[in-house]
């Protein structure tokens, strides 16, 4: 019988605290897998048809897109399906996205090909070039997930991404310049290439002319009438077929030539050690870009819902795709592929046909491998310029207007970022653009931390909690006491700031009640997580500035974590406990309880002015 008001036991159950561990291979096997994991383990059959016709529409798509952007890289166009086929796979045993399609992207392949071009130019040192380079982007990444390094996802803002992407797409339409019109345009920088064509294009090939801009009509028209057909594969299929029955390659257009059916053997590519030196901070720039667009996209494009799934278990993990990344990268490398990274275009596209998972990714590699096993010779006849013309379809795609007029509604000073990014790209490359991108972004977060917002905190009747001053005019204070609000972390670059403002504010309240001055000034530290030494010494300067005015300073929001470096800097032992708060209403009533125990000395009523003698 239970006694009144009591719950009744239940018998106790083993909770398995001492389970029996798995062995670390298998661990470590399980955690680089995740896609493979849910393949395996939580894969519905309702899925299988909607995936396997993501996963065609996919491939139909993605197939005359790679190989298109081989020739921004400057290797033959059958390493975009060595690329995308190695890609594709990996990605979907290793990612923690489930829709993300990853492989050849523009930007990514525009930063390769520009590092690699510098270096060499003949097709044979390219691929081993590339291969190299992907390798080194693969090692970069896995680096940075030893070192837990996700947060370098976060180092390019939204309008440094639209403006660096703007600028990648002026370099690929000018890189593609040459193909477009038959005709040899020279040089490493956008200069010496604009410069090139410029003197070239009074010999432009009329017919490769032709054959690029019907290409390009047919693909923005075919996108125009019916946005979800394969635009850009009916594109290069029919200029296929046209240079076939019209024997174009005759009458002097460039065709992609013989294409190797089969796929190659894994191997190390041969380059030498002064040429991996030289790469290794192109490859760096390429990690960095490709996570970030990687992170971006799977922002973008969450995983679609799964019945009882809690929402982080749809997360991406930053870590995570570190690893998925750089092993996509090493896995592409040993199979001669270049640097690749995650398609938005690719994605959309999947989720619009209901993909569900990555088996529309292994349902879009095996179509690819069924085009490098017999689609070989059909692809001989495929005209360069369709090629270059699928490229400056995809350059249209990175300028995001929509993304540049909702930066201008929301403040123009991003706009202005975007287009020094465009600049900086164009006018120094690619590599120098990250560069340029991130040192703006680091610059930007530095200038808001040094001169963050500020405000005076008072009571506004019928409204509860204590607000900005500066917000609503009718706000009160009370007669002697100050509470200030820094909304940043204090180090050294926002120190003086800080003494400046405190004092300007203190200044005001003087000249606004002479009858009634500051007497205690409270700093309200919720905002300031963090603190260094310099800001712990200016903390106890600004006590003796406050000191000798006959102002007490304190803290209040005053939590553990910046507590003990201020307690181990000597600031606590300065202003003293009794002058810490941990919420604005107990401040305020200790200041109200001391106030009235300590009343304000008269101030002297000032003298009066002696007049001049007559």
């Amino acid at each position: 019988m239970v006694p009144a008001g009591q719950l009744a036991r239940h018998q106790a159950i083993d909770y398995d605290l001492n389970p029996e561990r798995t062995h670390w291979v298998l661990q470590a096997l399980a955690a680089a897998t995740p896609g493979l994991s849910f393949l395996t383990r939580q894969y519905q059959r309702q899925w299988l048809r909607p995936d396997i016709m993501a996963g065609l529409a996919v491939a139909a798509y993605l197939i005359p897109q790679v190989m298109a952007y081989t020739a921004i890289v400057g290797v033959p166009p059958v390493y975009g399906l060595y690329t995308a086929l190695v890609a594709l796979v990996l990605y979907a045993l290793m990612g923690s996205s489930r829709v993300l399609s990853v492989g050849p992207e523009s930007t990514i392949a525009l930063l390769a090909g520009t590092a690699i071009a510098t270096m060499s130019r003949d097709p044979q040192r390219v691929i081993a070039l590339s291969a190299a380079m992907s390798i080194l982007v693969g090692l970069w990444l896995l680096l940075a997930r030893l070192f837990r390094l996700g947060v370098l996802a976060d180092l390019l803002s939204q309008p440094l991404l639209v403006g660096y992407l703007a600028g990648a797409a002026v370099l690929m339409v000018v890189g593609q310049l040459g193909k477009l019109t038959g005709t040899d345009v020279a040089g490493h920088s956008i200069v010496e290439q604009v410069r090139s064509f410029i003197d070239t294009v009074g010999g432009a090939h009329l017919t490769t002319v032709y054959v690029a801009a019907a290409t390009t009509a047919f693909i923005f028209l075919m996108h125009w009438i019916r946005p979800r057909w394969p635009a850009a594969l009916l594109a290069v299929a029919a200029a296929t077929i046209a240079s076939a029955f019209l024997d174009l390659q005759a009458r002097g257009v460039a065709v992609v030539g013989s294409v190797p059916n089969g796929i190659p053997l894994p191997q190390l590519p041969l380059v030498s050690l002064a040429e991996v030196e030289a790469l290794l901070l192109p490859a760096l720039g390429v990690a960095v870009l490709a996570y970030s667009d990687n992170m971006l996209g799977a922002r973008a494009f969450p995983s679609p819902e799964v019945p009882g799934e809690r929402p982080s278990e749809r997360a991406v993990d930053p870590q995570v795709e570190l690893v998925a990344l750089g092993g996509v990268h090493l896995g592409v490398g040993l199979f001669g592929g270049f640097p690749v990274s995650s398609s938005g275009s690719r994605t959309a596209l999947a989720l619009s046909s209901r993909a569900r998972t990555q088996l529309y990714s292994l349902t879009a590699a095996v179509c690819v491998l069924l085009v490098l096993l017999v689609a070989g010779p059909l692809m001989a006849q495929l005209p360069q310029a369709a090629l270059g013309a699928v490229v400056l379809y995809a350059a249209t795609k990175l300028v995001k207007i929509g993304e540049v007029r909702r930066m201008w509604r929301f403040r123009r000073r991003e706009v202005l970022l975007a287009g020094v990014t465009l600049v900086g790209t164009i006018w120094l490359g690619l590599i120098a653009g990250i560069g340029v991108a991130i040192a703006i972004s680091l610059l930007e977060m530095a200038q808001r931390l040094a001169r963050p917002h500020d405000a005076v905190l008072g009571r506004v009747e019928g409204l509860a909690g204590m607000h900005d001053t500066a917000d609503y005019p009718s706000a009160e204070t009370l007669p002697g006491l100050i509470i200030y609000r820094y909304e940043a972390p204090l180090f050294f670059a926002n120190l003086g700031d800080l003494m400046r403002r405190a004092q300007r504010v203190v200044d005001k309240e003087f000249a606004s009640y002479p009858d009634q001055p500051p007497r205690w000034f409270l700093l309200n530290v919720e905002a300031n997580t963090e603190v260094d030494i310099t800001a712990c010494d200016g903390l106890k300067d600004l006590h003796a500035d406050l000191a000798a005015q006959g102002v007490k300073l304190g803290l209040v929001r005053l939590r553990q974590d910046l507590y003990i470096p201020l307690r181990k800097a000597g600031v606590v032992e300065l202003i003293g406990d009794a002058m810490l708060f941990p919420t604005l209403p107990v401040a305020e009533e200790a200041y109200v309880a001391w106030a009235l125990a300590n009343p304000a000395p008269p101030r002297p009523a000032p003298e009066p002015v002696a007049e001049d003698a007559p």
